[in-house]
């Protein structure tokens, strides 16, 4: 796949590129609905035997519009390179959303953002918008178009009568449904981060953790303890893990919750290395023990808890 960072002015005309079919929008999270989009662009291209292509925007509009810092993105810029390339498009194009960009109208996006880059097939779901305030619209466009390209609208896509949105996923992931996000999300929600030295107290008590510290960007389902993978060095391992503030031992609460993963069968030092850790399901809340033999004796049937999810056997 081909990565085309675009800002606005972008002086690409028609002859630099290969006609293509393009797919357009956020795709914050490249959830099942953002894959249909994807996929039809993709299918419409290898009929019509051209390149396909992704069109998404960076960073989130209302951090440009409205000055909104703290986005908890599903998939942060680098994690969602990374599920397009999966999905084998041709080119993705990451567009700076800046002020300049939000202010073009309607008419000039489709000229210099679909005619000029050689679009001869646009696809978006039902309520992708473009151009200043949105004033743009899947029934715009084929005015817009100036009868350069066809468009496909991607019809929205339910669950149990709910929109699959980013905005759904965020707030399912927010209250702990990690397994109904996995279903939403076509793969379960992952977190990509480093391994650093904790304050090593898991290997004490017989449960020694891979302590991951995460960026900030990064959306966190609530404090508790969840069935796991986690991939290291490109294998994947499955664990138990406790996401919060440890409150048995820290009387202070800490400015982030910690994650710490007790790998199955996994005995090797991993500092400094780069993982992802992967949720499966939220196996209880966070809780404060009395004392540290209460706490072990519950991560233990934690263990069990989530052997059991992965089909493991307990004896």
């Amino acid at each position: 796949m081909k990565l085309i960072k675009l800002s606005q002015p972008h002086n690409f005309m028609k002859q630099d590129l290969d006609e293509m079919v393009l797919a357009l929008g956020y795709f914050d999270g490249v959830h099942i609905g953002h894959q249909k989009v994807i996929l039809k662009a993709k299918e419409i291209a290898k009929n019509l035997g051209i390149k396909s292509a992704v069109m998404t925007f960076n960073p989130h509009p209302l951090v440009v519009l409205r000055n909104q810092e703290g986005i908890d993105y599903i998939t942060p810029l680098d994690e969602k390179i990374r599920l397009i390339e999966e999905l084998n498009v041709d080119l993705l194009f990451v567009v700076e959303f800046t002020k300049d960009f939000a202010a073009l109208l309607p008419q000039q996006f489709v000229d210099d953002y679909i005619i000029n880059l050689n679009v001869k097939h646009a696809v978006a779901g039902f309520d992708f918008t473009y151009g200043h305030l949105g004033k743009g619209t899947m029934e715009t466009l084929p005015f817009h178009s100036r009868e350069q390209f066809f468009h496909t609208t991607v019809e929205k896509q339910t669950d149990h009568d709910r929109k699959i949105s980013s905005t759904l996923i965020r707030e399912v992931i927010r209250s702990g449904d990690v397994t109904y996000a996995n279903k939403l999300l076509g793969r379960p929600h992952s977190v990509t981060g480093t391994v650093v030295h904790g304050d090593k107290r898991g290997r004490t008590i017989g449960f020694p953790t891979a302590n991951v510290e995460v960026s900030d960007v990064y959306l966190l389902p609530p404090t508790g303890v969840y069935a796991v993978s986690i991939i290291v060095n490109g294998q994947e391992y499955e664990g138990v893990c406790n996401i919060g503030y440890k409150p048995t031992f820290n009387k202070e609460k800490s400015a982030k919750p910690s994650i710490e993963v007790h790998i199955f069968d996994f005995q090797n030092e991993i500092y400094e290395e780069k993982v992802s850790v992967s949720w499966f399901k939220r196996i209880r809340s966070e809780q404060k023990f009395h004392n540290v033999d209460e706490l072990i004796s519950q991560i233990a049937n934690d263990k069990v808890a989530a052997l059991q999810y992965f089909g493991k056997k307990t004896v």
